[in-house]
């Protein structure tokens, strides 16, 4: 009896010091998986699908081991990425240019901001009935888009181009009623941007954005009758609120935009379709 009560003590002795042992480890386990868990950070950035999705895409795997899981939600149109923000169904809209911004903040009462400029989609015309601008007949329609900084931007190349003058003082705010010269008589129609590449066949020329042409497979540098140059104002920016701008996600995404990797996959991939704005 006395025997088997001290073999009996000695399991049990055994039992408490492996399960001690056992919690230590555990313990010790957990300390170092918790120790080399990085805490993530999910932003969710709106953005139209060439370049600007495609440039977040590329970005992922950068952000993912600064703990940030990029999730990117694609538009076709250029208002309910700021709608989204606004009302936080979104972090962040990567698509727009600042006058676009300004715009539509006046226009919608919000108030998002500009975190960082990334890159210039130059904006260019295009046209399926003729090859130069030399070619453009008397009377000819050309389309240009609807939303007022795009609208003017469109007006700023053709004045450039000498096919109208605009009233003094007219840039950003220029309207197709501020043509104070128009000496072919060219008729303007007002679309929506991203209608114009699939109806450019319907006009004798249209003035596109970069990111839709680009998705029509119309090449800028290759298609277009005449393209802003480097010069233009008109920088792509990261677009958030106020109460997020300065955020650690953030500034991560936005620290990854000016990034050297994606100024060499920018180059490789648009060519002088899409430019930098940044060293």
């Amino acid at each position: 009896m006395k025997k088997w009560l001290i073999t009996l003590t000695a399991v049990l002795a055994f039992a408490v010091i492996a399960a001690g042992c056992g919690e230590k480890n555990s313990a010790s386990s957990g300390e170092e998986s918790n120790g080399s868990k990085q805490e993530t950070t999910t932003l969710t950035v709106g953005a139209t699908a060439v370049p600007h999705a495609e440039i977040l895409n590329f970005l992922k795997p950068m952000l993912e081991k600064e703990g940030v899981t990029l999730e990117v939600k694609e538009f076709t149109d250029y208002v309910q990425p700021n709608v989204q923000v606004f009302e936080k169904q979104l972090d962040a809209n990567f698509f727009q240019h600042q006058p676009y911004l300004d715009q539509m903040n006046k226009d919608r009462n919000m108030d998002l901001v500009s975190v960082v400029g990334v890159h210039l989609e130059p904006i260019g015309a295009y046209s399926k009935k003729i090859k130069s601008v030399d070619e453009l007949k008397d009377g000819a329609t050309i389309a240009i888009p609807n939303d007022a900084s795009n609208g003017a931007r469109a007006l700023l190349l053709l004045q450039k181009q000498g096919l109208i003058e605009l009233a003094e003082g007219k840039v950003a705010d220029a309207t197709i009623r501020d043509i104070t010269k128009n000496p072919k008589n060219l008729n303007f129609k007002e679309l929506e941007a991203a209608m114009l590449p699939r109806v450019l066949d319907e006009f004798d020329a249209a003035i596109i954005n970069t990111n839709y042409a680009l998705q029509a497979e119309l090449s800028p540098t290759k298609d277009s009758l005449f393209i802003e140059g480097s010069d233009s104002p008109y920088t792509n920016i990261l677009v958030a609120r106020p109460d997020n701008k300065d955020s650690d996600a953030m500034k991560k995404l936005a620290a990854a935009l000016h990034s050297p990797e994606l100024k060499k996959f920018i180059a490789e991939k648009y060519g002088e379709a899409v430019l930098p704005a940044f060293e």
